[in-house]
């Protein structure tokens, strides 16, 4: 098991998707969101990803797939 601490930069079109809720159901990690902003012209989210670290890097690629900004 591993972590790694990301941040989410989320496109407007993307704001009423419960990206999260698929992200989790789709790896089966735990998503510890760690702060977030969103409004006022911000749209991020930092979270801690917990799982396998093969199984991360899956779910940061289909996460950037989906139109999302991935930041180490």
């Amino acid at each position: 098991m591993s972590d790694q601490v990301i941040r989410l930069i989320y496109p407007e079109s993307l704001l009423s998707v419960p990206v999260i809720n698929q992200l989790i159901r789709r790896y089966d990690l735990t998503v510890n969101i760690l702060r977030a902003q969103i409004g006022g012209g911000q749209r991020w989210m930092e979270v801690q990803l917990d799982g396998n670290p093969i199984v991360i890097d899956e779910a940061i690629k289909w996460l950037k797939d989906q139109g999302i900004q991935v930041e180490d």
